[in-house]
């Protein structure tokens, strides 16, 4: 596992930096690819040349026959494959970073009172979020790595099949006559290369799963921009009343007129009488 140890550190940090299937993805990297890779299939084929016999006396042949059936180790596929498939992953890394280094610089700025924009893609904390340029970058990378998962997974299909044959033919130059050959561990072969083979179907499952839902989660985020919620006044606004109350009302304030005017004439006509009577005496 030392030799995986500077790819496992890279792919760490990107895990600070992924969605939730993300870290489910970088967990099925590390602990069912790397870690079995390292742990059991090396024990597993060891020196496959050395194991193989085939019925032959004649200097070369075996040799022959086995770059014939095996054109790449079991154990360098799979090694290509995790390399192949991480780097899409580190170059996002790298974009991070950039990204990273971008907005802490325009921090910096605001803290000195320089004109500059507000960070888009990072918090205080230094959390990246998915989204604009970044979520463009981390699409590419899903992308390749669909690509790259579903070439290997056909490579190997085509290469080896999906079970070790555990007794071929072989008729290669310079093998005198059709020379039978025979593999080692044939079963316990098997079982690795249908657990990696699966393995690698649940990796290429995440990857279209993750595209899915960042896509889903954009459409979401912009339906929720366009629909915007309606802000109603609350202050009321002036209905004029019917015609019909308009009549009532103004009927009523006339006769409410004629009434005040028979009390202002009646109470002129007692102050006159007052005055007369006054005058009188």
């Amino acid at each position: 596992m030392g030799d995986w140890g500077f790819l496992s550190s890279l792919l760490d940090k990107v895990q600070s930096h992924s969605t939730v299937i993300g870290k489910i993805w970088m967990s099925v990297l590390f602990i069912f690819r790397i870690l079995v890779l390292g742990a059991g299939v090396e024990n597993v084929w060891g020196d496959e040349r050395s194991d193989m016999v085939c019925n032959t006396n004649t200097p070369g042949c075996e040799s022959v026959c086995y770059d014939w059936k095996f054109p790449i180790s079991h154990i360098r596929f799979w090694v290509m494959q995790i390399i192949f498939v991480s780097t899409p992953t580190l170059l996002y890394l790298g974009h991070v970073i950039h990204v990273i280094h971008q907005e802490n610089k325009l921090r910096e700025m605001q803290k000195n009172n320089q004109i500059a924009k507000s960070p888009k893609y990072t918090d205080e904390r230094g959390k990246v979020q998915i989204k604009g340029r970044l979520l463009c970058s981390y699409l590419t990378q899903l992308f390749f790595k669909i690509v790259l998962e579903t070439a290997f997974i056909v490579g190997q299909y085509y290469l080896y099949g999906f079970i070790m044959i555990p007794r071929f033919l072989c008729e290669q130059s310079p093998c005198r006559m059709v020379t039978e050959c025979f593999m080692s561990r044939p079963t316990e072969k098997t079982i690795f290369m249908f657990f990696m083979l699966v393995v690698s179907c649940v990796s290429l499952a995440l990857n279209i799963l993750e595209v899915c839902y960042l896509l889903c989660k954009r459409m979401l985020r912009r339906r929720s921009k366009q629909v915007r919620p309606m802000h109603y006044n609350p202050t009321p606004h002036y209905m004029p009343p019917p015609a019909f109350c308009m009549s009532l009302d103004g009927a009523e304030s006339l006769k409410q007129n004629c009434v005040n005017t028979g009390l202002e004439s009646r109470r002129n006509y007692q102050d006159c009488s007052s005055i007369e009577a006054k005058s009188e005496l």
